[in-house]
């Protein structure tokens, strides 16, 4: 592990890594990346691998319009298949409320090229044989979101970044950052220290543990997430559904499986990873109660993740107050992995002065003290 770097950054997942590696392409590769443990450890390995571009303001739309277009190139660019797939996202509302929500929203999304279309249900049918509809109001579909395969698009970028000169460190756990007045002069691992005056915090649900090391509080929460995967079955469902209700969402991989996750409103904060019966039985009859052709479908495994949540439903990116060359990049719930490609290269740009990205301006952590604070509600799948 190299002694000194002009940066470090804290987290090697999806975040982290995209960061290194558009770093590396822009020419600047005197960066180490530290991970607590192995490739695809944290949240950025256990996802559902989800990525749309139905959300409701036009930064974000135009951001995930982006990232599309970065997970298409990434296979060509890294030499790894990320099975990226455009097969839609159906999303499904029961209520006037909500209904109303997805009319809104699509209008923000055509503004931007987006090609969204509010459908009835029986149209929704259409699109995924078998679905019952039973209930359901109005849907939003838009045929260019997708899913890929997570675990290849870290091994891409890392791959990428190293051979451009990025050092990546696995297995190498951060347990303090030294500095004198407000200026960071060493990051201590457990295998050894790294001189250096900039450190960006991209440690997803540990972020809040690296900003206390440096006297920064953080109002980010973890929380655990839980998905499950069936049995492959002769492919037939091409979209992402997800039902507004409840929080349901589940697709098709490549291979037949049924993957899937649900919200859960009574989930606390922890950093709990265990699978839950709870968990199983909710997603189960949901899953059944839309498709209940799944019936006869067996579970093989399910597991946890982290959704790193803010206050607001936004990330923490930009600097702080408090200490100089600390730089944020977390908070990002569930979204992270699907605004990676696009949020790692807008940071990269930002950090070599060659664009001023007013997101790093918009949602800093001073946000919250200055009442600057717009939440997001469309925080599914």
């Amino acid at each position: 592990m190299r002694d000194r770097a002009d940066l470090v950054i804290i987290g090697g997942g999806i975040i982290g890594l995209s960061l290194a590696y558009h770093l590396a392409r822009m020419g600047f590769t005197e960066v180490a990346v530290l991970e607590q443990g192995y490739m695809c450890f944290g949240a950025s390995g256990r996802n559902g691998g989800g990525v749309r571009q139905q959300w409701t303001t036009e930064e974000n739309i135009r951001l995930m319009k982006d990232s599309v277009r970065m997970f298409r190139a990434m296979a060509a660019e890294t030499g790894y298949n990320i099975w990226f797939r455009q097969g839609g996202y159906l999303f499904l509302a029961r209520d006037e409320e909500t209904a109303g929500y997805l009319e809104r929203s699509i209008k923000v999304q055509n503004k931007v090229g987006v090609p969204t279309k509010l459908i009835q249900p029986n149209k929704a049918k259409k699109i995924v044989p078998g679905l019952n509809i039973d209930g359901v109001k109005v849907c939003a579909y838009n045929s260019t979101d997708g899913v890929l395969f997570p675990w290849p698009a870290l091994w891409g970028m890392a791959k990428v970044a190293q051979d451009l000169g990025v050092e990546v460190n696995t297995f190498t756990r951060v347990t303090d950052i030294e500095r004198q007045g407000r200026e960071i002069v060493k990051v201590i691992t457990d295998r050894g220290s790294i001189a250096t005056n900039r450190v960006v915090n991209a440690a997803g649900a540990w972020s809040v543990q690296i900003g206390k090391m440096l006297g920064v509080e953080l109002p980010n929460k973890p929380y655990r997430h839980e998905i499950l995967v069936c049995e492959p079955v002769k492919p037939f469902l091409n979209p992402m559904v997800s039902d507004l209700s409840d929080g349901t969402y589940f697709s098709q991989t490549m291979r037949g499986e049924i993957l899937g996750g649900i919200s859960d409103p009574l989930e606390p904060s922890s950093m709990e990873t265990k699978a839950s019966f709870r968990f199983l039985n909710r997603m189960c009859r949901s899953m059944v109660r839309l498709m209940p052709e799944l019936s006869h479908v067996r579970v093989m495994r399910q597991w946890a993740g982290y959704y790193d949540e803010t206050p607001d439903g936004h990330p923490i990116i930009g600097r702080v107050d408090e200490v100089d060359g600390f730089i944020q990049l977390h908070g990002f719930g569930g979204h992270g992995f699907m605004m990676a490609p696009a949020v790692g290269k807008m940071a990269a740009e930002w950090l070599l002065r060659k664009t001023d990205h007013n997101w790093f301006s918009k949602y800093d952590l001073g946000r919250f003290a200055r009442g600057e604070v717009e939440k997001e509600t469309f925080v599914i799948g």
